[in-house]
């Protein structure tokens, strides 16, 4: 018995010491985390070292509902050493700095359609290209009509920061010249031809009409470098414009609806009495005055 208790004594001797140790050394400690992490951020980049060519990371992969795994829809495209993001939804502007694409590097913006879920994250992903970069001018953001208000929105909400940010560092180093975006409309209308938003040797960029009822207008994008094309889809259901073209393409990144989670969460809702009825329940039984089918929008089992 008193062997034991001896044990357990000396067990919370060690425990009282190291835990004074660690208490003791906390400002070292936080230190050399630190120091890690600015190691990681000063990191060479990821296209370092990579060929010459088209390259795609996800920078967000969620949805409208709430994941502190994911970050919402944006997507990297590397053509060469130029770097450009479709969509920027929350938390993507984050992701890109943890897979050291500053933002800082953004040469442009294209948004597929104006769900919040997709531009949430807009003002942030502007503020920061704005102050890393020093840059003079605002980054482009293309995207359907209905850009504009979309980037001077974002640009009021952020006009007060924008004057903090040059009074504390300076003019030289954040240009207020250089603030916010710069929106550039095209016309994508259910019908349109593609529209050729950069069209030069090596890159050429093209938006085009998605169906994605009943949000209007929503478009997908292609990029082509170098020989190489890659296709993103946006929000849209099965579309002829988007077969029309990834053919041919090298790469297709669409967005995809997980039923599973759908039907899940129709069930958790009729059980808590908060179901409203959807289009095969109108089918079926006719329409609900006063009710409305909830957008349950796009529930993406991926990463990030």
């Amino acid at each position: 018995m008193r062997t034991r208790t001896g044990v357990a004594l000396a067990v919370l001797g060690l425990v009282a010491i190291l835990g004074a140790g660690a208490w003791l050394a906390r400002g070292r400690i936080a230190e050399t985390a630190m120091e890690r992490l600015y190691e990681k951020a000063m990191a060479r980049a990821p296209d370092d070292g990579l060929a010459d060519g088209l390259h795609v990371g996800l920078c967000g992969a969620g949805g409208p509902l709430p994941d502190p795994q994911r970050a919402g829809p944006c997507t990297a495209v590397l053509a060469g050493k130029r770097l450009f993001v479709v969509d920027a939804g929350s938390g993507a502007t984050r992701n890109l700095s943890l897979m050291n694409l500053p933002p800082a590097r953004i040469e442009a913006v294209f948004l597929t359609h104006f769900h919040s879920d997709h531009i949430d994250g807009l003002g942030e992903l502007m503020l920061q290209r704005w102050a890393g970069s020093g840059s003079t001018m605002p980054v482009p953001v293309h995207g359907p009509q209905g850009v504009e208000p979309v980037v001077g929105g974002f640009m009021s909400a952020y006009r007060m920061d924008q004057g903090y940010r040059t009074a504390h560092h300076g003019a030289a180093v954040v240009p207020p010249s250089g603030f916010g975006g710069q929106a550039r409309a095209f016309d994508a209308a259910a019908g349109q031809p593609d529209v050729v938003l950069i069209d030069e040797p090596d890159l050429k960029v093209t938006a085009f009409p998605v169906a994605h009822d009943p949000v209007s207008p929503a478009v997908g994008y292609a990029f082509t470098y170098k020989g190489r094309t890659v296709v993103i889809s946006g929000d849209t259901a099965l579309s002829p414009r988007v077969e029309a073209a990834a053919k041919g393409a090298d790469l297709l990144v669409h967005e995809a609806l997980a039923p599973n989670l759908v039907a899940s969460q129709q069930r958790a809702a009729r059980a808590a009495g908060r179901h409203h009825p959807g289009p095969a329940d109108r089918r079926a039984g006719g329409s609900v005055p006063g009710q409305v089918a909830p957008d349950l929008h796009r529930q993406d089992q991926g990463r990030p």
